[in-house]
């Protein structure tokens, strides 16, 4: 896939972003950066480790999915899948998953690292699968924060699961979005309404998004969920643990041990 060249750095704003656009950021943002982003973050998210964020929380002992004895044979859907970190896990503990992504070269790295788990290029919001094909779905923050409409999403994903399945997703935490993005002192002041939802978005030149996140509160989360069909059975906010001195991005210890950054939902289809 050729990739854009851009000349200038990108205007960041706040402005509308419909689903066409949104789309074609992220996948175009993801060609260009999935190396470095790999590069920069391999190592804490390792080949076969399932994190559900910079906090650092770990499936193996959160067991959000369900206790790690139980997914054996389970077919297990990963969107915004990266490198396929967590299918490989997933994979190594008998269960049986296939990891989606928009970006194909995200794809690429997890080819890179190798292993047995299959992979798909596809949009999280049409899903290339058949009604009940799968008994869980995971996305550790793939996805859901970087569409305009996490319904559709939500709907196409309790379309592929099968009755009493689980769709457990890490978004960064609606909190977050009322302060700056920093990780040191200056990221602690409120700077924003909670309660603006317009997306954050950088444009080229010619005022082409290429990158854009949206922003939805608490409680529209949860909204989304149920309108998606899904009950909520959790909602799981990670403390920053001791052990964890990286700063990524705008997370770090500092702000970790005063506000949230990351929110996961954990939701069952009925």
């Amino acid at each position: 896939m050729s990739q854009e060249i851009y000349t200038a750095e990108p205007e960041a704003t706040r402005r509308s972003a419909g689903k066409a656009e949104s789309s074609r950021a992220s996948r175009g943002w993801w060609e260009r950066h999935a190396d470095e982003y790999q590069s920069d973050h391999g190592t804490f998210l390792g080949d076969d480790r399932f994190v559900w964020g910079p906090e650092g929380l770990d499936e193996a002992d959160a067991g959000l999915l369900g206790p790690a004895e139980s997914l054996s044979g389970l077919a297990v859907l990963e969107i915004g899948a990266g490198a396929a970190q967590c299918s490989r896990w997933l994979a190594a503990r008998g269960a049986r998953p296939v990891a989606l992504d928009l970006s194909h070269r995200q794809l690429q790295h997890a080819l890179r690292i190798g292993g047995e788990v299959p992979l798909v290029e596809a949009d999280a919001g049409m899903l290339p699968f058949r009604d009940g094909s799968f008994d869980l779905a995971c996305s550790a923050y793939g996805a859901v924060p970087f569409v305009a409409d996490p319904v559709q999403v939500f709907r196409e994903v309790h379309r592929v699961l099968r009755p009493g399945g689980r769709w457990v997703f890490s978004v960064t935490h609606p909190i977050r979005w009322a302060f700056p993005d920093e990780p040191g002192p200056e990221g602690l002041s409120v700077a924003a309404s909670y309660f603006d939802r317009t997306p954050y978005v950088e444009q080229d030149e010619q005022g082409n998004a290429v990158y854009v996140e949206h922003h939805r509160t608490v409680g529209d989360r949860v909204r989304d969920v149920v309108a998606g069909g899904f009950r909520l059975v959790d909602l799981v906010e990670p403390e920053w643990p001791a052990w964890n001195d990286q700063e990524w991005g705008g997370w770090s210890p500092l702000r970790g041990n005063l506000i949230p950054g990351t929110a996961i939902f954990v939701c069952v289809r009925d």
